[in-house]
């Protein structure tokens, strides 16, 4: 039960801030600098020379419309996001592992990991953890180590070692459906350290090495082949799911401060 509500918050929260998009399509296919910007052949995932971080767009608008920032909503960690045609050296071992702490040590981690734990608990998705004070903070700790050992395996620790870029680098133009393949592409295409495309094999491995060695503090109950694949597919699908609000957000972002002016 438990894997089931995290993977419908998840495609709930994608899907509202995503559908925010769909009535602004029609004015940014009609320019012609957006379907100039469709027709480029080359993708942020696989950029040509230079190593020096560097904007494609022309035009002030667009520029700040593509711009990725820091937090999402004001509180979502969204440090490893590259904004759209940018180029930028390759990612250090020393960045890598400061993302994954950021990501897993950030304040609004612990706020998700108590709202999560909370739902798994009056759900009562593990029995064997009970219910009252104690039973939350066995739901707690155990929400906790899930995503701190998923978060430094897929960001930190086989990037480092597979010569892998951790970052997202956002498409930032072309159609609805283009965007959003792409972005659930990233699950299994990546950026290397050379510049180049290969598959995401911290992704894939770390996912389900997480989910493995949660069988090492998870009652035996919960500890079966089927249980374990479930955790390392939920892990999969969830980071899927944060691609794609990574990919809109600063579409999102950008209709939002229109709205306010």
């Amino acid at each position: 039960m438990a894997l089931q509500m995290r993977l419908v918050c998840a495609f709930a929260i994608a899907l509202s801030l995503v559908t925010v998009l769909q009535g602004q399509e029609p004015s940014s296919s009609s320019s012609g600098q957006g379907t100039a910007k469709t027709d480029q052949a080359s993708l942020p995932d696989a950029p040509g020379t230079g190593s020096v971080a560097t904007e494609q767009n022309s035009s002030p608008s667009n520029s700040e419309s593509s711009k990725q920032t820091k937090r999402i909503l004001g509180i979502i960690p969204n440090f490893r996001s590259v904004s759209a045609d940018v180029i930028l050296p390759p990612q250090t071992a020393k960045e890598k592992f400061k993302i994954g702490l950021q990501d897993t040590f950030d304040y609004s981690n612990f706020i998700f990991v108590g709202a999560q734990a909370g739902l798994s608990q009056a759900t009562n998705s593990y029995p064997a953890f009970h219910q009252g004070a104690r039973g939350y903070g066995r739901y707690y700790w155990h929400t906790f180590a899930d995503q701190s050992d998923e978060n430094l395996w897929v960001e930190s620790i086989l990037p480092a070692a597979f010569r892998e870029d951790s970052r997202y680098y956002t498409l930032g133009h072309g159609g609805f459906i283009k965007r959003t393949a792409y972005a659930i592409s990233r699950v299994i295409i990546t950026r290397n350290d050379s510049g180049t495309e290969g598959v995401n094999a911290a992704e894939i491995i770390g996912a389900g090495g997480a989910a493995g060695i949660s069988s090492a503090y998870y009652p035996s109950q919960y500890c079966t082949w089927t249980k374990t694949g479930q955790r390392w597919l939920t892990n999969v699908v969830l980071d899927g799911a944060n691609f794609v609000v990574r990919e809109f957000w600063p579409d999102i972002h950008s209709a939002f401060r229109h709205h306010r002016d």
